[in-house]
Protein backbone atom coordinates (compact mmCIF):
# COMPACT_ATOMS: atom_id res chain seq x y z
CA UNK A 1 0.00 0.00 0.00
CA UNK A 2 2.84 2.34 0.65
CA UNK A 3 4.37 1.86 -2.76
CA UNK A 4 1.06 2.36 -4.32
CA UNK A 5 0.57 5.89 -2.49
CA UNK A 6 4.28 6.43 -3.46
CA UNK A 7 3.58 5.62 -6.89
CA UNK A 8 0.00 7.70 -6.93
CA UNK A 9 0.93 10.94 -5.16
CA UNK A 10 4.01 12.15 -6.72
CA UNK A 11 6.25 12.52 -9.58
CA UNK A 12 9.53 12.79 -7.56
CA UNK A 13 12.69 15.09 -8.46
CA UNK A 14 13.66 14.14 -12.08
CA UNK A 15 9.94 13.45 -12.64
CA UNK A 16 9.11 17.33 -12.00
CA UNK A 17 12.37 18.16 -13.56
CA UNK A 18 10.94 16.54 -16.80
CA UNK A 19 7.98 18.36 -16.30
CA UNK A 20 9.05 21.94 -16.15
CA UNK A 21 11.31 20.91 -19.27
CA UNK A 22 8.42 19.99 -21.15
CA UNK A 23 6.04 23.29 -20.09
CA UNK A 24 8.83 25.40 -20.68
CA UNK A 25 9.00 23.92 -24.52
CA UNK A 26 4.84 25.14 -24.59
CA UNK A 27 5.41 27.98 -22.99
CA UNK A 28 8.60 28.91 -25.44
CA UNK A 29 6.72 27.83 -28.67
CA UNK A 30 3.55 30.46 -26.83
CA UNK A 31 6.07 33.38 -26.65
CA UNK A 32 8.43 33.22 -29.94
CA UNK A 33 5.04 32.20 -32.53
CA UNK A 34 1.98 32.91 -31.03
CA UNK A 35 3.07 36.58 -29.33
CA UNK A 36 4.45 37.81 -32.49
CA UNK A 37 1.50 36.65 -34.78
CA UNK A 38 -0.97 38.53 -32.19
CA UNK A 39 0.50 41.42 -31.80
CA UNK A 40 3.62 41.88 -33.98
CA UNK A 41 2.15 40.97 -37.47
CA UNK A 42 1.96 44.45 -38.86
CA UNK A 43 5.17 45.32 -38.50
CA UNK A 44 6.23 42.11 -40.60
CA UNK A 45 4.36 41.61 -43.16
CA UNK A 46 0.51 41.91 -41.91
CA UNK A 47 -1.88 39.26 -39.93
CA UNK A 48 -2.32 36.94 -43.31
CA UNK A 49 1.40 36.69 -44.19
CA UNK A 50 3.07 35.94 -40.68
CA UNK A 51 0.57 33.28 -40.18
CA UNK A 52 1.43 31.68 -43.49
CA UNK A 53 4.98 31.78 -42.89
CA UNK A 54 4.07 29.82 -39.37
CA UNK A 55 2.12 26.94 -41.68
CA UNK A 56 5.34 26.72 -43.93
CA UNK A 57 7.51 26.40 -40.49
CA UNK A 58 4.67 24.28 -39.17
CA UNK A 59 4.56 21.54 -42.55
CA UNK A 60 8.35 21.27 -42.31
CA UNK A 61 8.17 20.09 -39.30
CA UNK A 62 5.70 17.61 -39.88
CA UNK A 63 7.53 15.46 -42.76
CA UNK A 64 10.69 15.63 -40.80
CA UNK A 65 8.86 13.95 -38.04
CA UNK A 66 7.20 11.71 -40.88
CA UNK A 67 10.78 11.03 -41.88
CA UNK A 68 11.95 10.36 -38.18
CA UNK A 69 9.02 7.69 -37.80
CA UNK A 70 10.55 5.35 -40.20
CA UNK A 71 13.79 4.97 -37.80
CA UNK A 72 12.94 6.73 -34.06
CA UNK A 73 12.88 3.45 -32.29
CA UNK A 74 16.67 3.44 -33.48
CA UNK A 75 17.94 6.63 -32.20
CA UNK A 76 20.08 6.35 -28.97
CA UNK A 77 19.60 9.85 -27.39
CA UNK A 78 16.02 11.62 -28.05
CA UNK A 79 17.10 13.63 -24.84
CA UNK A 80 19.98 15.23 -26.77
CA UNK A 81 17.93 15.70 -29.74
CA UNK A 82 15.25 17.88 -27.70
CA UNK A 83 18.12 19.83 -26.11
CA UNK A 84 19.29 20.41 -29.66
CA UNK A 85 16.15 21.76 -31.12
CA UNK A 86 15.57 23.81 -27.75
CA UNK A 87 18.41 25.30 -28.75
CA UNK A 88 18.01 26.16 -31.54
CA UNK A 89 14.42 28.07 -31.00
CA UNK A 90 15.90 29.91 -28.26
CA UNK A 91 18.42 31.09 -30.62
CA UNK A 92 15.78 31.99 -33.04
CA UNK A 93 13.81 33.61 -30.25
CA UNK A 94 16.49 35.87 -29.61
CA UNK A 95 16.57 37.56 -32.79
CA UNK A 96 12.89 37.89 -32.83
CA UNK A 97 13.03 39.86 -29.55
CA UNK A 98 16.67 41.97 -30.16
CA UNK A 99 15.99 42.46 -34.33
CA UNK A 100 15.27 45.91 -34.75
CA UNK A 101 11.71 46.66 -36.04
CA UNK A 102 11.23 47.39 -39.49
CA UNK A 103 7.96 48.85 -40.16
CA UNK A 104 8.14 46.19 -43.34
CA UNK A 105 9.15 43.38 -44.31
CA UNK A 106 12.39 41.77 -42.81
CA UNK A 107 14.21 38.98 -44.36
CA UNK A 108 16.18 38.30 -41.56
CA UNK A 109 13.00 38.33 -39.07
CA UNK A 110 10.72 36.40 -41.33
CA UNK A 111 13.96 33.59 -41.87
CA UNK A 112 14.11 33.67 -38.03
CA UNK A 113 10.08 33.09 -37.37
CA UNK A 114 10.24 30.45 -40.46
CA UNK A 115 13.20 28.40 -38.41
CA UNK A 116 11.52 29.11 -34.85
CA UNK A 117 8.10 27.79 -36.32
CA UNK A 118 10.08 24.51 -37.76
CA UNK A 119 12.45 23.97 -34.27
CA UNK A 120 9.86 24.68 -31.87
CA UNK A 121 7.06 22.45 -33.42
CA UNK A 122 10.00 19.64 -32.81
CA UNK A 123 11.40 20.69 -29.42
CA UNK A 124 7.36 21.06 -27.70
CA UNK A 125 5.33 18.43 -29.54
CA UNK A 126 7.47 15.95 -30.39
CA UNK A 127 11.06 14.89 -28.76
CA UNK A 128 10.20 16.45 -25.61
CA UNK A 129 6.90 14.94 -25.59
CA UNK A 130 8.84 11.40 -26.25
CA UNK A 131 10.21 11.87 -23.49
CA UNK A 132 7.06 12.09 -21.34
CA UNK A 133 5.76 9.07 -22.88
CA UNK A 134 8.77 6.87 -22.05
CA UNK A 135 9.03 8.31 -18.29
CA UNK A 136 5.02 8.19 -17.52
CA UNK A 137 3.58 5.41 -19.64
CA UNK A 138 0.82 5.40 -17.26
CA UNK A 139 0.05 9.04 -16.03
CA UNK A 140 0.56 10.82 -19.49
CA UNK A 141 -2.63 12.23 -18.88
CA UNK A 142 -1.67 13.93 -15.65
CA UNK A 143 1.61 15.13 -16.45
CA UNK A 144 0.59 16.13 -20.17
CA UNK A 145 -2.59 18.17 -17.91
CA UNK A 146 0.24 19.84 -15.78
CA UNK A 147 2.37 20.84 -18.80
CA UNK A 148 -0.04 21.81 -21.14
CA UNK A 149 -1.04 24.67 -18.40
CA UNK A 150 1.71 26.83 -19.64
CA UNK A 151 -0.70 27.26 -22.64
CA UNK A 152 -3.40 28.95 -21.52
CA UNK A 153 -0.72 30.84 -18.60
CA UNK A 154 1.30 31.75 -21.60
CA UNK A 155 -1.26 33.02 -23.67
CA UNK A 156 -3.35 34.80 -20.76
CA UNK A 157 -0.25 36.99 -20.34
CA UNK A 158 -0.48 37.94 -23.94
CA UNK A 159 -1.74 41.60 -22.38
CA UNK A 160 1.02 42.31 -20.54
CA UNK A 161 3.45 41.20 -23.25
CA UNK A 162 1.33 43.42 -25.63
CA UNK A 163 1.16 46.53 -23.09
CA UNK A 164 5.06 46.55 -22.48
CA UNK A 165 5.97 46.36 -26.24
CA UNK A 166 4.39 49.79 -26.99
CA UNK A 167 5.01 51.23 -23.63
CA UNK A 168 6.78 54.47 -24.19
CA UNK A 169 5.16 54.94 -27.54
CA UNK A 170 7.75 53.76 -29.81
CA UNK A 171 7.35 49.77 -30.45
CA UNK A 172 10.09 48.05 -28.26
CA UNK A 173 9.56 44.18 -28.79
CA UNK A 174 12.95 43.19 -26.83
CA UNK A 175 12.42 44.38 -23.25
CA UNK A 176 8.95 42.91 -23.55
CA UNK A 177 10.33 39.49 -24.22
CA UNK A 178 12.98 39.56 -22.19
CA UNK A 179 11.26 38.13 -18.79
CA UNK A 180 9.54 35.46 -20.97
CA UNK A 181 12.94 34.43 -22.63
CA UNK A 182 14.65 34.13 -19.14
CA UNK A 183 11.84 31.72 -18.22
CA UNK A 184 12.30 29.47 -21.72
CA UNK A 185 16.52 29.34 -20.95
CA UNK A 186 16.15 28.02 -17.32
CA UNK A 187 14.01 25.39 -18.45
CA UNK A 188 15.74 24.54 -21.16
CA UNK A 189 18.62 24.48 -18.59
CA UNK A 190 16.88 22.11 -16.13
CA UNK A 191 15.95 19.76 -19.11
CA UNK A 192 20.12 19.88 -20.25
CA UNK A 193 21.12 19.06 -16.37
CA UNK A 194 18.66 16.90 -15.02
CA UNK A 195 16.72 14.92 -17.86
CA UNK A 196 17.54 11.62 -19.71
CA UNK A 197 16.18 9.20 -22.10
CA UNK A 198 14.84 7.26 -19.02
CA UNK A 199 14.28 7.55 -16.09
CA UNK A 200 15.97 4.97 -14.79
CA UNK A 201 19.28 6.30 -16.00
CA UNK A 202 19.38 9.26 -13.71
CA UNK A 203 18.52 6.95 -10.43
CA UNK A 204 14.66 7.40 -10.91
CA UNK A 205 11.44 5.19 -11.82
CA UNK A 206 8.94 4.74 -14.48
CA UNK A 207 5.58 6.54 -13.32
CA UNK A 208 7.69 7.21 -10.23
CA UNK A 209 6.81 3.54 -9.39
CA UNK A 210 9.16 2.68 -6.62
CA UNK A 211 7.95 -0.95 -5.89
CA UNK A 212 10.72 -2.20 -8.64
CA UNK A 213 14.06 -2.47 -7.90
CA UNK A 214 16.41 -0.54 -9.33
CA UNK A 215 17.73 -3.77 -11.32
CA UNK A 216 14.31 -4.87 -12.42
CA UNK A 217 13.28 -1.03 -13.96
CA UNK A 218 16.74 -1.08 -15.27
CA UNK A 219 16.88 -4.88 -16.99
CA UNK A 220 12.87 -3.61 -18.25
CA UNK A 221 14.30 -0.26 -19.55
CA UNK A 222 16.89 -2.60 -21.20
CA UNK A 223 14.33 -4.90 -22.75
CA UNK A 224 11.97 -2.08 -24.21
CA UNK A 225 15.17 -0.66 -25.76
CA UNK A 226 15.91 -3.42 -27.70
CA UNK A 227 11.92 -3.81 -28.62
CA UNK A 228 11.90 -0.47 -29.89
CA UNK A 229 14.19 -1.96 -32.87
CA UNK A 230 11.83 -4.69 -33.98
CA UNK A 231 8.14 -2.83 -33.10
CA UNK A 232 5.53 -4.30 -35.09
CA UNK A 233 3.68 -0.68 -35.42
CA UNK A 234 5.93 0.44 -38.57
CA UNK A 235 4.84 3.64 -40.19
CA UNK A 236 2.93 1.62 -42.80
CA UNK A 237 1.27 -0.35 -40.39
CA UNK A 238 0.44 2.53 -38.42
CA UNK A 239 -0.99 4.80 -41.24
CA UNK A 240 -3.08 2.02 -42.18
CA UNK A 241 -4.98 1.36 -38.62
CA UNK A 242 -8.66 2.68 -39.30
CA UNK A 243 -8.60 3.25 -34.93
CA UNK A 244 -5.15 5.19 -35.33
CA UNK A 245 -6.87 7.45 -38.34
CA UNK A 246 -10.12 8.21 -36.15
CA UNK A 247 -7.91 8.79 -33.37
CA UNK A 248 -5.28 11.15 -34.91
CA UNK A 249 -7.87 13.71 -37.02
CA UNK A 250 -9.71 14.04 -33.64
CA UNK A 251 -6.54 15.46 -32.37
CA UNK A 252 -5.87 17.27 -34.98
CA UNK A 253 -9.16 19.67 -35.07
CA UNK A 254 -8.94 20.06 -31.37
CA UNK A 255 -5.67 21.11 -31.90
CA UNK A 256 -6.58 23.10 -35.23
CA UNK A 257 -9.35 25.43 -33.14
CA UNK A 258 -7.44 26.34 -30.28
CA UNK A 259 -3.99 27.05 -31.81
CA UNK A 260 -5.77 28.88 -34.25
CA UNK A 261 -8.14 30.85 -32.41
CA UNK A 262 -5.51 31.88 -30.23
CA UNK A 263 -3.12 33.46 -32.71
CA UNK A 264 -6.53 35.86 -33.70
CA UNK A 265 -7.75 36.56 -30.05
CA UNK A 266 -7.12 40.01 -30.32
CA UNK A 267 -9.24 40.62 -33.18
CA UNK A 268 -11.77 38.60 -32.15
CA UNK A 269 -12.45 40.13 -28.71
CA UNK A 270 -12.14 43.38 -30.92
CA UNK A 271 -15.91 42.86 -32.28
CA UNK A 272 -17.30 44.46 -29.62
CA UNK A 273 -16.57 47.53 -27.88
CA UNK A 274 -18.21 46.15 -24.26
CA UNK A 275 -15.39 43.36 -23.97
CA UNK A 276 -12.07 44.32 -22.34
CA UNK A 277 -9.06 42.35 -24.16
CA UNK A 278 -6.93 42.17 -21.07
CA UNK A 279 -9.61 40.87 -19.14
CA UNK A 280 -10.73 37.96 -21.71
CA UNK A 281 -7.45 37.10 -21.81
CA UNK A 282 -7.05 36.39 -17.75
CA UNK A 283 -10.14 34.21 -18.57
CA UNK A 284 -8.78 32.63 -21.16
CA UNK A 285 -5.96 32.16 -19.03
CA UNK A 286 -8.04 30.88 -15.69
CA UNK A 287 -10.28 28.22 -17.37
CA UNK A 288 -7.50 27.01 -19.70
CA UNK A 289 -5.94 26.00 -16.59
CA UNK A 290 -8.47 24.43 -14.92
CA UNK A 291 -9.42 22.36 -18.46
CA UNK A 292 -5.70 21.05 -18.81
CA UNK A 293 -5.33 20.32 -15.65
CA UNK A 294 -9.23 18.81 -15.51
CA UNK A 295 -9.56 16.69 -18.42
CA UNK A 296 -5.72 15.66 -17.66
CA UNK A 297 -7.01 13.80 -14.94
CA UNK A 298 -9.96 12.16 -16.12
CA UNK A 299 -7.64 10.95 -18.94
CA UNK A 300 -5.91 9.06 -16.42
CA UNK A 301 -8.82 8.05 -14.54
CA UNK A 302 -11.35 7.07 -16.89
CA UNK A 303 -9.36 6.77 -20.16
CA UNK A 304 -8.13 8.72 -22.84
CA UNK A 305 -11.10 8.26 -25.13
CA UNK A 306 -13.27 9.49 -22.54
CA UNK A 307 -11.60 12.80 -22.38
CA UNK A 308 -11.02 13.46 -25.35
CA UNK A 309 -15.51 12.86 -26.05
CA UNK A 310 -15.87 15.45 -23.18
CA UNK A 311 -13.23 17.86 -24.79
CA UNK A 312 -15.10 17.65 -28.06
CA UNK A 313 -18.33 18.00 -26.92
CA UNK A 314 -16.96 21.28 -24.87
CA UNK A 315 -15.41 22.23 -28.41
CA UNK A 316 -19.13 21.93 -29.87
CA UNK A 317 -20.31 24.15 -27.51
CA UNK A 318 -17.89 26.98 -27.81
CA UNK A 319 -18.61 26.61 -31.50
CA UNK A 320 -22.50 27.24 -30.45
CA UNK A 321 -22.22 30.10 -28.34
CA UNK A 322 -19.97 31.82 -30.66
CA UNK A 323 -22.44 31.75 -33.60
CA UNK A 324 -25.02 33.93 -31.36
CA UNK A 325 -23.70 37.43 -32.28
CA UNK A 326 -23.84 39.15 -29.12
CA UNK A 327 -20.81 39.88 -26.19
CA UNK A 328 -21.71 37.55 -23.70
CA UNK A 329 -21.93 34.88 -25.80
CA UNK A 330 -19.03 35.71 -27.11
CA UNK A 331 -17.08 35.35 -24.12
CA UNK A 332 -18.82 32.39 -22.92
CA UNK A 333 -17.26 31.25 -26.35
CA UNK A 334 -13.68 31.70 -25.73
CA UNK A 335 -14.28 30.24 -22.28
CA UNK A 336 -15.13 27.46 -23.24
CA UNK A 337 -12.42 27.35 -26.25
CA UNK A 338 -9.82 28.36 -23.39
CA UNK A 339 -11.11 25.10 -21.52
CA UNK A 340 -10.45 22.40 -24.74
CA UNK A 341 -7.78 24.76 -25.80
CA UNK A 342 -5.70 23.96 -22.11
CA UNK A 343 -6.23 19.84 -23.03
CA UNK A 344 -5.67 20.17 -26.62
CA UNK A 345 -2.13 19.21 -26.94
CA UNK A 346 -2.48 15.88 -23.80
CA UNK A 347 -3.92 13.66 -26.55
CA UNK A 348 -1.22 13.23 -28.95
CA UNK A 349 0.90 11.78 -26.47
CA UNK A 350 -1.92 10.06 -24.10
CA UNK A 351 -3.70 8.24 -26.92
CA UNK A 352 -0.33 6.55 -28.15
CA UNK A 353 0.60 5.32 -24.56
CA UNK A 354 -2.55 4.60 -23.68
CA UNK A 355 -3.49 2.29 -26.38
CA UNK A 356 0.11 1.42 -27.69
CA UNK A 357 2.48 -1.13 -26.03
CA UNK A 358 5.59 0.93 -24.40
CA UNK A 359 7.46 -0.38 -26.84
CA UNK A 360 5.73 1.26 -29.61
CA UNK A 361 4.68 4.00 -28.13
CA UNK A 362 7.40 6.38 -30.15
CA UNK A 363 6.88 4.32 -33.30
CA UNK A 364 2.73 5.27 -32.64
CA UNK A 365 3.26 8.72 -31.49
CA UNK A 366 5.61 9.56 -34.05
CA UNK A 367 3.10 9.27 -36.61
CA UNK A 368 0.06 10.28 -34.95
CA UNK A 369 1.62 13.64 -33.80
CA UNK A 370 2.90 14.93 -37.52
CA UNK A 371 -0.57 13.65 -38.69
CA UNK A 372 -2.44 16.26 -35.91
CA UNK A 373 0.26 18.88 -36.43
CA UNK A 374 -0.89 19.54 -40.17
CA UNK A 375 -3.89 20.56 -38.46
CA UNK A 376 -2.00 23.20 -36.17
CA UNK A 377 0.07 23.78 -39.35
CA UNK A 378 -3.10 25.35 -41.66
CA UNK A 379 -4.80 26.29 -38.46
CA UNK A 380 -3.78 30.16 -38.00
CA UNK A 381 -3.89 30.96 -42.16
CA UNK A 382 -7.42 29.07 -42.09
CA UNK A 383 -8.53 31.03 -39.29
CA UNK A 384 -7.51 34.17 -40.30
CA UNK A 385 -9.14 33.50 -43.68
CA UNK A 386 -12.58 32.65 -42.22
CA UNK A 387 -12.34 35.82 -39.65
CA UNK A 388 -11.83 38.50 -42.76
CA UNK A 389 -14.68 36.95 -44.41
CA UNK A 390 -18.09 39.22 -45.09
CA UNK A 391 -19.18 36.93 -42.00
CA UNK A 392 -16.82 37.64 -39.65
CA UNK A 393 -16.01 36.29 -36.60
CA UNK A 394 -19.22 33.77 -36.22
CA UNK A 395 -17.99 31.87 -39.35
CA UNK A 396 -14.60 30.64 -37.23
CA UNK A 397 -17.22 29.53 -34.82
CA UNK A 398 -19.44 28.00 -37.08
CA UNK A 399 -16.50 25.88 -38.26
CA UNK A 400 -15.16 25.03 -34.74
CA UNK A 401 -19.28 23.79 -34.22
CA UNK A 402 -19.14 21.80 -37.15
CA UNK A 403 -15.60 20.18 -36.41
CA UNK A 404 -16.61 19.28 -32.97
CA UNK A 405 -19.49 16.93 -34.44
CA UNK A 406 -17.15 15.20 -37.30
CA UNK A 407 -14.58 14.92 -33.87
CA UNK A 408 -17.33 13.43 -31.47
CA UNK A 409 -18.12 11.03 -34.46
CA UNK A 410 -15.11 9.73 -35.01
CA UNK A 411 -13.83 9.36 -31.40
CA UNK A 412 -17.01 7.31 -30.61
CA UNK A 413 -15.58 5.06 -33.53
CA UNK A 414 -12.50 4.71 -31.96
CA UNK A 415 -11.79 1.06 -31.01
CA UNK A 416 -9.53 -0.04 -28.22
CA UNK A 417 -10.33 -3.61 -29.10
CA UNK A 418 -9.87 -3.59 -32.49
CA UNK A 419 -6.43 -2.13 -31.89
CA UNK A 420 -5.54 -4.76 -29.59
CA UNK A 421 -6.89 -7.35 -32.56
CA UNK A 422 -4.86 -5.74 -34.83
CA UNK A 423 -1.61 -5.81 -32.51
CA UNK A 424 -1.83 -9.39 -32.11
CA UNK A 425 -2.10 -9.97 -36.14
CA UNK A 426 0.84 -8.39 -36.31
CA UNK A 427 2.86 -9.85 -33.33
CA UNK A 428 1.49 -13.39 -34.44
CA UNK A 429 3.61 -12.63 -38.22
CA UNK A 430 6.64 -11.41 -36.66
CA UNK A 431 6.78 -14.24 -33.81
CA UNK A 432 6.76 -12.25 -31.08
CA UNK A 433 4.87 -13.38 -27.75
CA UNK A 434 1.19 -13.01 -27.91
CA UNK A 435 -0.23 -11.86 -24.05
CA UNK A 436 -3.39 -9.56 -22.50
CA UNK A 437 -0.77 -6.01 -22.40
CA UNK A 438 -3.53 -4.24 -23.82
CA UNK A 439 -6.92 -5.56 -22.57
CA UNK A 440 -9.25 -3.71 -21.24
CA UNK A 441 -7.45 -0.21 -22.23
CA UNK A 442 -9.95 2.83 -20.98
Amino acid sequence: MENTQKKSMGFGFYGWMLIIFQAGAFFTQVVFTNYPMNILADFYGGAKFVPMVFTAGTFVAIIMQLILSRFIGKIKNMKNLTIFFGAVSLLMGCVIAFYPVPFGFSAVWIGAYFIESVCVNMYCTFTCSILVGQWFPRRKGTIMGITTLLFPIGNGMISIFAANVFKGGAPNPASAFLPFLIVCILTWVAGLIFVKDYPEQCGAYRDNDRSFTPEIAKKIMEEEIENKKTTVWTTGHTLSNRDFWFISVTCGFLLMFSVGMMTQTAAIVAQFESLNYGMIMTLIMVFGIIGSYSLGLLDTRFGTKKAIAIAVVIMMLSGVFGIIQNAACLMIAMILLAVFMGASSNFTVSAAAQYWRREDFSSVFACLNPIANIFNAIAPTVIAFLLYTAVGYRLCFIAIAVAGVVSLILILLFSAKHVKEIDDKYREKAGKTLDDTLCDRK
